[in-house]
């Protein structure tokens, strides 16, 4: 099984900071975010990964090279135009394969065990739900006996497992991954999980020097 790590958003919130370097490459905790990714992966047993990038792209690529030092095989997916993230994946899936493949957002933080996803995928998508951060107090999606409904409960963790079957019928280059979701949803493709334990979404410059902050404190 294959993982994807999202990687190509400018990062315009963290402005000053992403003017010079990618978002996924801001440290915390004396390590770059997407470093906690590629050493959680490597841990739960994925030995592929592929990272899409665009916004100084070649910076990503330079520093962390073919993925050996992380114990996985990197490949890149090169993007030359904004995709957004549905069409971004899609872009990536001639890396990905034809089976199920696990997708991370290279700018959040967590302690989640990703060997938890290696299972067989019931349906379209399994997405990882969170409690609701202080900044996005309704949340994405409600999940109900192991099937996620489109109706506010808890927040998309920016985990899933996505199958390329979900992707199928698009043909334009660029869009959102959030509609195809929820069009899954609505023929009941879609499971889901509610994880508990330490997520931060790293979108602002004072939500990176909180998760600096926790990492300190975990040693």
């Amino acid at each position: 099984m294959k993982a994807m790590i999202l990687a190509a958003g400018k990062g315009e919130r963290m402005r000053p900071l992403t003017l010079t370097t990618p978002k996924p490459l801001l440290a915390a905790g004396g390590k770059r975010l997407i470093e906690y990714h590629l050493l959680a992966l490597s841990r739960a047993g994925f030995a592929e990964v592929v990272i899409n990038h665009a916004w100084l792209g070649q910076q990503i690529e330079d520093y962390l090279g073919d993925g050996a030092r992380y114990g996985v095989a990197i490949e890149y997916s090169r993007e030359t135009e904004p995709l957004e993230t549905g069409g971004g994946i899609r872009h990536a899936l001639p890396l990905l394969g034809d089976a199920p493949f696990v997708v991370v957002n290279g700018d959040i933080w967590t302690d989640y065990d990703f060997s938890r996803l290696r299972g067989p995928l019931a349906g379209h998508a399994h997405l990882v739900l969170v409690d609701n951060p202080a900044h996005h107090p309704e949340g994405d999606f409600s999940l109900v006996e192991g099937q996620v409904r489109d109706q506010p409960g808890l927040t998309y963790s920016g985990i899933a497992v996505l199958h390329p079957d979900l992707f199928d019928g698009h043909g334009e280059p660029a869009f959102k991954l959030a509609p195809l979701l929820r069009r899954a949803m609505d023929v009941g493709q879609v499971t889901g999980e509610h994880y508990q334990g330490q997520w931060i979404d790293v979108g602002t410059a004072q939500r990176l020097t909180e998760l600096d902050r926790l990492l300190a404190e975990r040693g």
